[in-house]
C-alpha cells in the first residue's frame, strides 16, 4: 500500500472508530454499498440496438447499418460523405474493413504532426452502451492508441450488434477483466460549451463520429 492510501485508511479508522463502526476493509466496505440502479438489461437485443440507435442520431452522429461482409463499402460511404479519400488506421485493423481507392496510412507509432496531416480514422471499439449512446475503446491493436482517435477530425468506429449492452454496468462487466488498459468513453462528437453556452466542437476530440453497426458476425 502507498503511503498516501495508508494514510487515507487511518484516517477513515479513525472516523470508524469515532463513530463506533468495527473495523473494516475498503474491500468490504465497497461490497456493502447498496445499489439500487439498472444493473442488467430488460431489452431485447432489438430494442438494445434501436435504442443505441436513437442517441447516437441525438449526438448527432453518422450512423450506417450494415452486414459483416459490407463493412469496407459501409466505410466509404462514410468517408465520401466528408468528402475524405484518406484514412489512418491502427497496424491490426483488418483488412476486409478497408474500402478500395482510399489511401490507407498505418499508424506505426507515427508523431502528431504526420497523424494530423490524416482527417479521418478508422477503430474498433470495446463496448457500445445502448442508455447513454457511448462507446468505449480500451485501445487494444484494432482499437489504435488513444491518441490516433483524438486528433483526426473524424473518427468512423466499428461495432458489431453482439457488442451492444444496455447499461452502463453491463459496459463495464466487458472491460473488467482489462481493467488496466486506458479506457476511452465517447459519446458522440467532441463538443463543449463555454460561459456563454456557445457550443464549439473538437475541443477535446474529433468534431465528427461516424459508427458502423455490423448487424449479423
Amino acid at each position: 500500500m502507498t503511503d498516501s492510501l495508508a494514510a487515507r485508511e487511518a484516517i477513515l479508522q479513525r472516523i470508524r472508530t469515532r463513530l463506533g463502526k468495527p473495523a473494516t476493509d475498503a474491500a468490504t466496505e465497497h461490497q456493502a454499498i447498496q445499489r439500487l440502479y439498472a444493473r442488467a438489461s430488460t431489452l431485447s437485443a432489438e430494442d438494445r440496438l434501436r435504442l443505441f440507435l436513437d442517441r447516437l442520431v441525438d449526438y448527432d452522429a453518422q450512423v450506417v447499418r450494415t452486414t459483416s461482409q459490407q463493412i469496407a463499402g459501409a466505410v466509404g460511404e462514410l468517408l465520401a460523405s466528408r468528402d475524405q479519400h484518406a484514412m489512418l488506421v491502427p497496424a491490426e485493423i483488418p483488412a476486409a474493413w478497408l474500402p478500395q481507392g482510399v489511401r490507407i496510412l498505418v499508424d506505426d507509432q507515427l508523431d502528431y504532426d504526420a497523424m494530423n496531416q490524416v482527417p479521418t480514422v478508422l477503430t474498433a471499439c470495446t463496448v457500445g452502451i445502448a442508455r447513454t449512446g457511448t462507446i468505449l475503446l480500451q485501445h487494444d491493436a484494432p482499437e489504435g492508441r488513444r491518441a490516433l482517435t483524438l486528433i483526426p477530425d473524424f473518427h468512423i468506429c466499428v461495432i458489431y450488434a453482439s457488442q451492444i449492452v444496455e447499461t452502463v454496468p453491463e459496459g463495464i462487466a466487458r472491460i473488467s477483466k482489462r481493467s488496466e488498459q486506458p479506457i476511452t468513453f465517447i459519446s458522440g462528437p467532441s463538443a463543449t460549451s463555454d460561459i456563454e453556452m456557445t457550443r464549439i466542437r473538437g475541443v477535446h476530440g474529433p468534431r465528427h463520429l461516424g459508427i458502423v453497426i455490423v448487424e449479423d458476425q
